[in-house]
């Protein structure tokens, strides 16, 4: 029942997430200026004619005047959609449409999804042949055997871009990577181990492919199926990629290949490996139970009979984690830019070498706290974490060297340690730290108080915290109606959800008492008291906070930013020695941008200016930035004149006192703090690039300013964000949507902001 229970919130849940705001999960974006007519005549007709003629007369002119050495197709027919089986083309669309998010997610690499509806190979490799001109690679996905290895194999031979069948070699890869770990912290190499193979479909049959190629002899591994070992003779079953790897044994059970083997390596099905017959494998063996959702044998049951055992799984719940998204984004990344004409055995291979040595190194510290402990190499710790951000780096530049090493590069480059330091750039390093901090949330699970459950939209936020496990919402709302809103919401266990009305809530007396105590000497009688706690929800909820039955708070939809916080402010002080304030957050393509004070101070001192400074750029290093801080102005650096600088230098000269260990400039209007060319004009500037931490002159000009930011500018917005209060309390803007709320419940819930 408890299974079923997950399911149904998961499918609920994805639903939604895939049907709000604007259906599915990806949209078209123009990357050029189209304001003008002279724009739409540069972007189309007549202006088109020049470049049409360029790689008219040079083919390789592509890759300069069009999106194609960019562009990658993720292709499937849908016969074999995840774990669900032949579904059929339409049906594996938001597959290969989140494919192509995560394309773009984690390597920067522009993907269209596409669907073919056949099942007949030689239409699907006609189909694909021909689009040959619009792409730069091929992704091909959930293609079920044989019919994937006979399309991949023909595309492959047609086409002059990279093809890859990601279910076959991106596992492969990622496999092979944690093979390589596992072996070294055994102290085998690959020529000599002996591996079972179970399973003999597209998956293993590459992952088995790609090991032998990087050293583990013929002989010394057995594929099984479900009719037991391939052996040279054998005929039931059979099929020419069987054969391939069929050997001389005596096995004729799994159970009989597992006797002294080093290496088990599974892709087939759960429960298929048994503890007893781990029992028998070689010591300190090596289990790959890649079987998804449930794998060939628990971790746990393993370690019970091979307490020296190393394990790995499909599933993020346990160590070393087979993944494909460890591979796919970077192997693409590394060949479209070297204009790679295919993706060949020692692309794959070095791939696979980088992951491994990647895992050795020391973790980044935002890994770790992504996972709530320090990862160290080990045998915990074979295959990186997914979000390591060191990956499109290492990854990338191995398969593009391999490329340029093997001879199918066109466009080879000159410069590895300059290509390197171009793809650290490339990504916006906020997606990074944000989905590290789900991760932190996820690890580290907290109570948060969800202030006005009966909206819809923080009702639907709180299901999701709950849901996709970064902790416990509690809800603040009356009962039955909160109730009645969870059910509406195909919630099936609406009583097992902690729900606190002021009506009837156990902790009214403490809560009158300790705010009574707060407020006696600020004109309040117990009278009024009683009323604040029965009848104000936000005091309420800032009262569970305060006395302990929840870590963190959240509120903002029906109520005003500065009414919010005044509730607020009636039960929660701000941090010893701090000035609360609020940050938004603008984030862009490959930029984030940090504006603060931008809700409650309307004209801080210098001293709060400095100390807003130095708290805003904390929160961008928790971001993954080196913060760069400009104090705006209208004047730069005196010109013009004017009576309301003395506050902005005064907080410059606080700063140069302290030495606080960030680059920050002012006096200075937003162009000379974001513009290099007119940063030109100002040699003198300490900041060594445009500034990415905008600290305010005062409240109108910060709040202004973000909210046009948010309106008209484009990037995506997160805030205002509330810094500097006794306990984590976030207020939301009334116009928020559940993805914007949960956001910021997650981000108090991990302690980056608050």
């Amino acid at each position: 029942m408890a299974e079923e229970k997950q399911a149904s919130f998961t499918a609920r849940e994805a639903l939604f997430y895939h049907e709000t705001i604007r259906p599915g999960k990806i949209e078209i974006v123009a990357s050029k200026p189209m304001a003008t007519q002279r724009d739409l005549s540069l972007a189309y007709s007549p202006g088109v004619a020049a470049p049409v003629e360029a790689i008219a007369e040079d083919p390789a002119n592509a890759a300069r005047y069009t999106a194609r050495s960019n562009l990658v197709a993720v292709i499937s027919n849908g016969t074999a959609i995840l774990g669900l089986g032949n579904l059929g083309a339409l049906a594996s669309k938001p597959v290969m449409e989140g494919k192509a998010v995560l394309f773009k997610r984690f390597a920067d690499v522009d993907s269209i999804d596409i669907e073919l509806d056949t099942e007949d190979p030689e239409k699907f490799i006609e189909a694909v042949a021909l689009m040959e001109p619009t792409f730069g690679g091929i992704n091909l996905e959930d293609i079920k055997a044989p019919e994937c290895f006979i399309i991949e194999q023909a595309l492959r031979e047609r086409m002059n871009i990279p093809v890859m069948h990601d279910d076959q070699h991106g596992t492969a890869i990622i496999a092979a990577a944690g093979l390589i770990n596992a072996c070294h912290l055994t102290g085998r190499t690959l020529k000599d181990v002996r591996m079972v193979v179970n399973g003999a479909g597209a998956s293993a049959l590459a992952c088995t492919a790609l090991i032998k190629a990087m050293g583990v002899p013929h002989d010394q591994v057995t594929v099984c199926d479900r009719s037991g070992p391939i052996y040279r003779g054998r005929t039931d079953s059979m099929d020419q990629w069987k054969s391939a790897h069929a050997i001389d044994t005596d096995a004729r059970s799994l159970e009989e290949a597992l006797e002294g083997a080093d290496i088990f390596l599974g892709l087939s099905a759960a429960g298929a490996l048994k503890p007893e017959w781990v029992a028998k494998m070689a010591d300190q063996p090596i289990i790959f139970a890649m079987a998804n959702p449930v794998p060939e044998i628990m971790p746990d049951d393993a370690k019970a009979v091979r307490p020296d055992a190393i394990i790995a799984t499909g599933r993020s719940d346990f160590p070393n984690q087979v993944n494909n998204v460890l591979g796919f984004p970077f192997i693409f990344r590394g060949a479209l830019d070297v204009q790679a004409t295919a993706i060949n055995e020692e692309m794959k291979i070095a791939a696979a070498r980088a992951i491994a040595e990647l895992a050795r190194e020391r973790v980044p510290d935002e890994v770790a706290a992504a996972y709530g402990k320090s990862h160290a190499f080990g045998t915990d710790y074979i295959i990186p974490a997914p979000f390591d951000p060191r990956l499109m780096e290492v990854v990338s530049s191995a398969v593009a060297q391999a490329a340029m090493d093997t001879g199918v590069a066109l466009a080879p480059i000159a410069d590895m340690d300059a290509y390197r330091l171009s793809l650290k750039a490339r990504l916006n390093p906020t997606t990074a730290a944000l989905t590290n901090t789900y991760e932190v949330a996820r690890n580290n699970p907290k109570r948060v108080v969800f202030a006005e459950a009966e909206e819809d939209v923080v009702l639907r936020a709180a299901i999701q915290f709950r849901d996709f496990g970064y902790g416990t919402p509690v809800l603040v709302g009356r009962t039955e109606k909160v109730r009645e809103r969870l059910v509406e919401l195909a919630v099936d266990d609406p009583d097992e959800w902690e729900i606190q009305n002021s009506a009837d809530s156990e902790f009214v007396p403490q809560m009158v008492d300790f705010l009574y105590q707060r407020l006696q000497r600020k004109g309040r009688t117990e009278r009024d008291v009683r009323r604040l706690v029965n009848q104000e929800r936000n005091v309420f909820a800032a009262l569970l906070v305060a006395l302990g039955h929840g870590d963190a708070m959240i509120s903002g939809l029906t109520r005003t930013f500065s009414q919010t916080a005044r509730e607020v402010n009636l039960v929660l002080d701000p941090k010893p020695g701090q000035v609360p304030f609020g940050i938004h957050m603008m984030i862009g393509k490959n930029h984030t941008t940090f504006l603060a004070d931008t809700t409650i101070n309307e004209r801080p001192t210098a001293e709060e200016l400095a100390h807003i400074a130095r708290e805003t750029a904390a929160v961008a290093r928790r971001m993954g930035h080196e913060p760069r801080v400009a104090f705006l102005s209208y004047s730069t650096f005196g010109n013009p004149p004017g009576q309301w600088l003395g506050n902005i230098r005064d907080a410059v000269a606080i700063l140069d006192a302290e030495k606080p260990g960030f680059e920050y400039e002012g006096e200075m209007a937003p162009d000379a703090a974001l513009n290099p060319k007119v940063m030109e004009l100002y040699p003198f500037s300490r900041l060594s690039g445009p500034a990415n931490v905008l600290i305010m002159p005062g409240l109108q000009s910060a709040n202004l300013s973000a909210k046009l930011l948010r309106e008209i500018a484009g990037d995506a917005t997160i805030g205002p964000m509330l810094i500097g209060m006794e306990k984590p309390v976030q207020i939301a803007p009334m116009t928020a949507i559940a993805p914007d709320v949960l956001t910021l419940a997650v981000l108090a819930a991990a302690g980056v902001v608050g």
